[in-house]
């Protein structure tokens, strides 16, 4: 079976010229790649990488109708597009409908790039409505490197959220929360929270994402690379050298977003039973038109 990226980023080739340059001087990185589909399709082949999840952010709302026409166009047995709802959209649950019917599995969200923080209340309709229709929610938590460290997805947030709409498929992006990590063992550590880990290889100590990793239920793990601000392939011999052993691996790599997927035979995701309840304990651009892309 083969691996399966959770988080990506790509734009049409024109927007790709103009956002990747503006991305990188804003976050003050280097992209491995031109943020192209093709460049994309390119490192999945370097990587071995089956499908990737290609990730929109609707900076504002009226980019909706565009991110959907984007995300039409691309999808293919290997492109997954997640469109993007912003939460200030007065149709927000209209738009949830919209994106549930045209075949989606599920959105992006990204606070920081949307300006919304997690426990706004301004922000739970849309969330309920991705509920409501069977949408999982991709989201940016912790930190971003170009913004000043605000807390506006921290973990606690994550927590309280999945607390307050328990039927939302939530997917913390970054390990729980990019720079928060010891706020995600405090709070999402051994929760019912799935948890990607792009962008973590490289600036959280690999012992230290090993241990994490082991810590959380095993279903609830997603593999990421948030490309093209990581190379796929690296990011793929940096898991492999964690020595997680050969079940986990399976699962992080390939099984448990092919559930999310809706794969047939992928199964029925189990938590263990001694871990149920309310999350919250502690544990052991915008995509085509203009936006983030970031993590």
């Amino acid at each position: 079976m083969g691996i399966i990226d959770f988080h990506t980023h790509a734009f049409p080739d024109k927007v790709a010229a103009r956002a990747i340059p503006a991305l990188e001087r804003e976050a003050g990185i280097k992209a491995v790649l031109d943020g192209t589909l093709s460049a994309l399709l390119g490192s999945m082949d370097a990587a071995g990488i089956e499908r990737s999840l290609v990730m929109s952010i609707a900076t504002r709302p009226e980019q909706f109708d565009s991110i959907m026409a984007w995300s039409r166009a691309i999808a293919s047995e290997r492109i997954v597009p997640l469109p993007s709802i912003h939460p200030a959209d007065p149709l927000a649950r209209e738009r949830a409908a919209a994106v549930a019917a045209a075949g989606f599995k599920g959105v992006k969200l990204h606070p920081f790039y949307q300006d919304f923080s997690l426990d706004d209340p301004a922000a739970l309709p849309l969330m309920e409505a991705l509920a409501a229709h069977g949408l999982f929610c991709v989201c940016h938590t912790g930190f971003d490197i170009a913004f000043p460290r605000v807390r506006r997805c921290d973990p606690a947030m994550v927590a309280a959220l999945a607390a307050r709409v328990p039927g939302l498929v939530f997917v913390a992006t970054h390990l729980g929360g990019w720079y928060d990590w010891e706020e995600v063992e405090r709070h999402l550590l051994g929760t019912p929270v799935y948890m990607d880990i792009s962008f973590t290889l490289g600036h959280l100590a690999e012992r230290n994402v090993a241990r994490m990793l082991r810590a959380h239920p095993a279903d609830y793990l997603l593999f990421g690379t948030d490309s093209p601000w990581q190379d796929q392939r690296v990011a793929c011999e940096g898991v492999r050298a964690l020595g997680l052993g050969k079940s986990l691996e399976e699962r992080l790599f390939h099984a448990n977003a092919a559930r999310l997927l809706g794969d047939a035979g992928a199964g029925q995701q189990s938590f263990p039973a001694e871990r149920r309840g309310t999350p919250g304990g502690s544990g052991a651009g915008g995509a085509p038109v203009s936006g983030s892309g970031m993590p």
